[in-house]
């Protein structure tokens, strides 16, 4: 931006000369402002992108249930991002499925694959790491660890060496995703040295694999997850991601490690300012989720996605998990149109209050027999341990001991049902729909309001995502002008949801980058 004789002017090109010892210029404009180029692939940390060999830094997180889809990931990976399917609460089979697809379609693109913590299966976690270590899945995103297990310490350390010049390789590389500063302690640090030992000790590592593991943290980048959808502590982003990068900060300097650990922000990315504003705070890359739910790609049903495209900000509520419930733990879903964090918060109530089913009161049996499980609580025990034969037969005798354990059983059952029931769109449960999704998906609402994204059947996740970073470029750039003393109109940078070939026609041209 030029002075005019008083009046602003803006040139696209042309020369600038600066500094003190610049050549007299007197037949050109006094510069007045600069804002350079801004490639929505020159967002974020280059480190983060080289790593894992991608052009932007965005990645679509992975939602339980396969609801980040494979559709999904193969999206994401063939526009150069990152997407990790949802393998959280599938069977090994459903799972193996997904990696047989992805190592068809993608090859050497990348993708990435979901291990959750699963406090009340461990063998479960155990089985998903021997699975991705014997069908050699090398990037996985870590979510909803209070504690580090045996299970991610293993897939983290196993495969580790030097090369030729002496770097530590590690083969398998683990993104986390975490709520809280001690959690993200844990991921920052090298792996403990009580599971190193036991893992040596059962043959399942190599002495010099034990040795170098404690010359890396556990994961190589770390989301700071903010108030997302699912599991989460509904932390503020504003000051939950600038104590994550400085704890960062604080460990790469305490452990000397030679490759840095990138950190990104997820949770409440669902327009251009907030995708902006986490890469001014310094987050290396962004992560979505709730967003992409309500996209055709999905592996979710019709009805669910309109049900998120009808959604505002205040439509979410925090309800028990069904993998954590004896724990209390909670995930925000959706509240508008279901009646499930309601029922399933009565649920964890009547399960605090009593020791056994038949502690609870006659009215109250009948209420959720009519109207949370539709029949008698005797057959949802049956059909609870048929579950269980297949999946833990532990968990039957243990409930047969234990009265309280056996409620608990019977309840995570609607809990988890109650996701599948969304996911297949079940009319006859509609009311029962437990959908995770956070507050972004109000906001995103909001800003494709009037506009071709406002209806779900046109909602692509590249679409989404190239949207948020090229509006993001546009955002930054007008900040860029404001903060040199320009004074813009208060619209100025307001950015309008485009369709996907417009902003891939506009950045070959230059257009606003």
């Amino acid at each position: 931006m030029v002075d005019m004789d008083g009046h602003m002017g803006v040139g696209h090109d042309g020369i600038v000369v600066m500094g003190k010892d610049a050549p007299d210029m007197s037949e050109g404009y006094p510069l007045t402002a600069w804002s350079p180029p801004l490639h929505p692939e020159n967002l974020g940390d280059p480190v983060f992108k080289k790593r894992h060999n991608i052009r932007y830094p965005y990645i679509a997180g992975a939602m339980a249930n396969g609801i980040t889809s494979t559709d999904i990931v193969e999206e994401m990976g063939c526009a150069g991002m990152a997407g990790f399917f949802g393998a959280g609460g599938l069977t090994l089979d459903k799972i193996e499925a997904a990696i047989d697809r992805l190592e068809e379609r993608l090859k050497d693109i990348t993708y990435g694959f979901n291990l959750i913590h699963s406090p009340n299966d461990p063998d479960h976690e155990n089985a998903v790491v021997q699975l991705y270590l014997r069908r050699g899945v090398r990037l996985v995103s870590a979510a909803a660890y209070m504690n580090l297990t045996l299970p991610i310490v293993y897939y983290r350390v196993k495969g580790i060496h030097r090369d030729t010049d002496g770097n530590i390789i590690c083969p398998n590389k683990i993104i986390a995703k975490v709520s809280r500063v001690e959690v993200a302690r844990k991921f920052f640090s090298p792996p403990p040295e009580k599971f190193l030992g036991q893992l040596y000790e059962r043959k399942l590592i190599t002495e010099e694999e034990a040795e170098l593991a404690r010359h890396i943290p556990m994961a190589d980048d770390l989301t700071a997850e903010a108030d997302s959808g699912g599991h989460t502590d509904n932390r503020p982003a504003l000051a939950l991601l600038p104590n994550i990068i400085a704890l960062r900060d604080e460990m790469v300097r305490q452990f000397d490690y030679k490759d840095p650990v990138c950190v990104g922000l997820g949770g409440g990315i669902a327009t251009p300012e907030s995708t902006a504003a986490a890469f001014a705070m310094g987050a290396a890359y962004v992560l979505t989720g709730s967003v992409n739910q309500s996209c055709v790609e999905s592996g979710t049903s019709e009805s669910v996605r309109q049900m998120l495209a009808d959604a505002g900000q205040a439509d979410v509520s925090m309800a028990p998990a069904a993998d954590m419930f004896e724990m209390g733990v909670k995930v925000q879903v959706l509240k508008r149109g279901t009646l499930f964090p309601v029922r399933a918060a009565k649920l964890y109530e009547i399960y605090s209050r009593y020791n056994s089913l038949e502690e609870i009161p006659e009215n109250e049996t009948k209420n959720i027999e009519k109207n949370f499980f539709k029949c008698g609580l005797q057959e949802e025990w049956h059909r609870t341990k048929s579950f269980f034969q297949q999946r833990d037969p532990r968990q039957i005798k243990l409930a047969e001991s234990k009265p309280k354990h056996k409620m608990a059983l019977i309840f995570r059952s609607y809990l988890g049902r109650s996701s599948f029931w969304a996911i297949s769109g079940d009319p006859e449960r509609k009311i029962d729909f437990q959908i995770w999704c956070g507050p972004a998906i109000g906001a995103f609402n909001e800003w494709v309001r009037g506009t071709f994204l406002e209806k779900p059947e046109n909602r692509k996740v590249v679409t989404v995502a190239m949207n948020l970073l090229y509006g993001a470029s546009i955002v930054t750039r007008i900040n860029w002008l404001r903060n040199q003393g320009i004074v813009l109109p208060t619209d100025a940078g307001s950015f309008s949801p485009m369709e996907l070939s417009e902003i891939q026609k506009n950045l070959e041209n230059k257009v606003a980058n």
